[in-house]
């Protein structure tokens, strides 16, 4: 016999349910044999807007690797800043 699933509490928060959920087991409180695979093909991660101050002469630098590549400056700079960290956390 099935042991019954046990309740989800009510939370106050996002930050409580993460909480909560970083530290119970889902498959104690969901029937995950009935679960179903979905997409969502929407979904975007989350972003957030940040400001550099640069030298202009490093910001014409990295303008110029950027249109040799024909990529926006922006573009650029996230490419090289992720394979800095994917550097660093190897």
């Amino acid at each position: 016999m099935k042991k019954p699933n046990k309740l989800i509490p009510k939370f106050k928060n996002e930050q409580e349910e993460r909480i909560f959920w970083e530290k119970n087991d889902a498959s104690e409180y969901f029937d995950l044999s009935r679960a179903s695979r979905v997409t969502l093909p929407n979904l975007k991660p989350t972003t957030a807007s940040i400001s550099l101050r640069l030298s202009q002469s490093f910001l014409d630098a990295i303008k110029l690797q950027a249109n040799k590549i024909d990529v926006p400056y922006q573009s650029l700079m996230k490419i090289w800043l992720a394979e800095k960290l994917e550097e660093a956390t190897k």
